[in-house]
């Protein structure tokens, strides 16, 4: 497939980058900076701006089978980068003709009732974000979504292993996380669904083909 990455210069993005092609793919990320992107064969980078207008946002995406949103402004610009501008993203989708669209949030943002649990209290702002942005997903458009609520990103090496149902706050390797955005790319019964995932004993393969 040809697939476009917003927030295609960031640590997660980088691992998705490699895996996307890895598996055959050919990706067009874009970043408001695109020469930090990685260089790789079949990589595009392309200007992204998501204080751009929805129209100028669908122009930069293009034709492509699907759309990843794994931007993030690590708080510095949360009300128009990690809320309006993915739903600015999801509405250039959806311009575009574009259905499939996976989304890179975080565990418990759909659920304010835990956001006081150690580890999160100190996130309330962006999970406020986050939640705008994944419920404008689910119940504001048609598109064929997967949400993934991934735990805190750490540094560690891939363990290649996960586990979807996470009940508290736990750790995710980066490496783990984009593998699990890449394959679900190729697990259709992820459509419609919010995965909250940390890290685990099952193979990511197999975690998300039990998905139902």
């Amino acid at each position: 497939m040809k697939v476009f990455i917003a927030g295609g210069s960031g640590r997660v993005a980088t691992e998705l980058i490699k895996d996307l092609v890895n598996d055959g793919h050919q990706v067009v990320a874009g970043a408001r900076h695109p020469e930090k992107i990685i260089k790789l064969d079949n990589v595009s980078a392309v200007k992204l701006d998501l204080h751009a207008s929805t129209e100028d946002i669908a122009e930069v995406i293009g034709r492509v089978s699907a759309v990843y949103f794994v931007a993030g402004s690590r708080g510095k610009d949360l009300l128009q980068t990690d809320a309006f501008g993915a739903v600015k993203v999801m509405q250039a989708t959806k311009k575009n003709q574009i259905s499939r669209f996976i989304m890179l949030s975080s565990l418990f943002t759909l659920q304010p009732e835990k956001w006081d649990q150690p580890g999160l209290e100190n996130l309330t702002d962006y999970n406020i974000a986050k939640f705008f942005a994944d419920n404008y997903l689910i119940n504001q458009t048609n598109l064929d979504y997967t949400i993934l609520q991934a735990s805190l990103l750490t540094e560690e090496p891939a363990t290649g292993k996960i586990t979807f149902g996470a009940s508290e706050e736990s750790t995710n390797p980066i490496p783990d996380v984009a593998q699990t955005l890449a394959g679900i790319l190729n697990h259709a019964n992820t459509i419609h669904k919010v995965l909250l995932m940390k890290s685990g004993n099952m193979p990511i393969n197999t975690a998300l083909g039990n998905v139902y």
